[in-house]
């Protein structure tokens, strides 16, 4: 369903995308004949020696350049977004088809040290958050991350829940978001940031009482002087000093101008995406109480305005002041407006009397483009869960039903049930390849898609909410002169560490002590299994030594035996990835290693 969604939307795109450009030449045209026929038209018209006829025309011929121009700016504007909500929907049929999202995989939120997000493959490429962030601001990637990063409480996860099942009903609503907030999309700057030490920029105060109230009244002398000229005496000459003086007067101020302007046009399409983004949230309906409260957030109390409406008043002003660009009609702006004066004392107003409300706003839509990221997850994946979260980490347990790792495909991944409320620790042996670091890292991952109030890859998932720790790929370090054995145990010391402060910690161990001799493996690990139990520790262990699986027989209400195996067919191996009871019986490093020509003698043979 969602693959023809997004494919719908891909031609809309293209079709509108072909009409605009067609309106732009056009346009475009347009532009080219009024100077050229309007200078034809001029020319004819000094030969009559009306000086009125003259500028009257004149002055037509300027304002409908003037118009083309700012009609010209419009529809780029729309091609623009057309090509963006083309590229928000590519996007979303090139993940489907296994290529990378062009949203942030958030590769520096990686942290080895952190309890779990390196393991369980939470950041960088071809991570959980790269298939789920359609975050474009930093200040929403930075929020998401921290999502990722740590359990939300049962009351914000409910919370966002409720908001995902409402926003996934209107996936158009879920694009155009997207389409909006795109402008933010590998920018460099973080715009709540930047727009916060801009209003406290020095730049800011320009002009004194003066020169704004000369600037208010120059078009008024311009038109009495022309009424002047046409119905008592021509002082047409005069008005044309006055007019030459203000250019040069502008031209004098122009570096001033052009710095308060290069500031402030980094920021000015930015600020028109954010103001059609939160527009987008004021005119929508919610019922869910998540979305209520940020639709509050961005409310302006103290002013009879909507937020969208006064940041799209500044971008109108940026643009205004963008005419300057134009050599032609800036010119004529400031020699009729002093334009660059009045643009830029009308923004410093408008900063004066909205800036609090614009920094407030920003906070909101960031939680808001989360949600969105996690509402599209669940519409591209109507068939996965949303997990109950039950409320006690002591006598709560996991119980799922045909649950799956939301990174492998569809074809290659095979779902697993498991209940817990029989033990605390579930002891998973097996051979190699047969899935059982797989099976951890599909508990822990879709743990933490639980606990940021998305949907699950499973059927059913319910689980209390548990601070997850992990030990699976642990590295040594040149830099820090470690070694393998030195960095398991440190990892193992974190892990005891976190399990006995934190008592609602539920652990991902896998193969410990991989870096000491058998023996030493063996007994080290059976004493720090006792050692979790004697902690009242709850959690996931795999291993290949088959050995610790008759723990479960000395602590029958603690730990319990599951396997992964293999199937022998003709000599070949057949994994099935499917969880099993009790402890594996079949292992398979001998026959691996003759497939690459290595025969293990066994001990009667040797």
């Amino acid at each position: 369903m969602s693959t023809a969604f997004y494919q719908a939307n891909v031609k809309k795109a293209k079709e509108n995308i072909q009409k605009l450009e067609k309106t732009i030449n056009r346009n475009s045209l347009l532009r080219l004949a009024i100077i050229l026929i309007g200078g034809i038209v001029i020319f004819q018209l000094f030969k009559i020696n009306n000086v009125f006829v003259v500028l009257g025309t004149m002055m037509l011929i300027m304002l409908l350049f003037v118009y083309l121009v700012f009609r010209q700016s419009r529809v780029e504007r729309q091609l623009q977004e057309a090509k963006i909500y083309l590229q928000v929907n590519e996007n979303e049929l090139a993940i489907k088809e296994g290529h990378a999202n062009m949203y942030a995989d958030g590769a520096e939120f990686d942290d080895g040290k952190h309890p779990y997000v390196s393991d369980l493959d939470i950041f960088g490429s071809n991570s959980l958050f790269a298939l789920v962030n359609r975050c474009s601001s930093k200040d929403a990637v930075l929020q998401l991350k921290n999502w990722f990063a740590s359990p939300a409480s049962k009351k914000d996860i409910l919370e966002r829940q409720e908001a995902i099942q409402e926003l996934k009903k209107d996936p158009e609503h879920l694009q155009a978001f997207q389409t909006k907030m795109l402008f933010n999309l590998g920018s460099k700057i973080n715009l709540s940031s930047y727009i916060a030490s801009y209003f406290h920029d020095q730049s800011f105060k320009f002009g004194n009482a003066a020169l704004k109230a000369y600037v208010t009244i120059v078009p008024f002398i311009f038109l009495a002087g022309t009424l002047f000229s046409i119905f008592v005496h021509n002082i047409g000459s005069y008005l044309i000093f006055l007019a030459i003086a203000h250019l040069l007067w502008t031209i004098a101020m122009a570096g001033k101008i052009s710095q308060f302007s290069n500031k402030i046009d980094k920021v000015g399409a930015s600020l028109l995406g954010f103001a059609d983004g939160i527009k987008l949230i004021e005119d929508k309906t919610f019922q869910a109480t998540l979305s209520k409260n940020i639709q509050q957030q961005i409310k302006v109390e103290k002013q009879d305005k909507k937020l969208s409406s006064i940041i799209a008043e500044l971008g109108k002003l940026i643009d205004k002041l963008d005419a300057r660009n134009n050599m032609l009609v800036g010119a004529i702006l400031n020699m009729l407006f002093l334009w660059d004066f009045k643009q830029v004392m009308a923004i410093a107003k408008w900063k004066d009397q909205y800036e609090d409300s614009i920094l407030n706003g920003f906070e909101a839509v960031s939680v808001y483009e989360c949600l969105i990221s996690l509402s599209v997850l669940s519409y591209n994946n109507p068939e996965w869960a949303t997990p109950v979260i039950l409320d006690n980490y002591a006598t709560d347990k996991i119980i799922t039903e045909e649950i799956e790792h939301p990174l492998i495909k569809k074809d290659r991944s095979v779902a697993n049930d498991y209940n817990a409320t029989d033990h605390q620790i579930a002891l998973i042996t097996g051979s190699n390849m047969a899935g059982k670091s797989t099976f951890l890292r599909t508990i822990g991952i879709n743990a933490v898609l639980a606990y940021t109030g998305a949907v699950v890859c499973a059927k059913s998932l319910r689980l209390p909410i548990y601070c997850l720790v992990s030990y699976m790929r642990i590295k040594d370090s040149l830099n820090e002169s470690t070694s393998t054995f030195k960095a398991e145990l440190d990892r193992m010391k974190f892990i005891l560490d976190q399990v006995s402060n934190q008592k609602d910690t539920f652990f991902l161990i896998d193969e410990m002590l991989r870096g000491t001799n058998s023996v030493d493996k063996y007994l080290g690990s059976k004493a720090i299994i006792k050692k979790l139990i004697g902690l009242d520790g709850r959690g996931m262990l795999a291993t290949h030594d088959l050995q610790l699986a008759d723990l479960a027989q000395q602590y029958p209400q603690v730990i319990r035996n599951y396997h992964f195996d293999i199937q022998v067919r003709a000599s070949e191996m057949l994994f099935d990835y499917k969880l099993k009871d009790g402890a594996c019986t079949i292992f398979n490093a001998s026959m691996l290693l003759k497939g690459i020509g290595v025969v293990v003698e066994s001990e009667k043979d040797a």
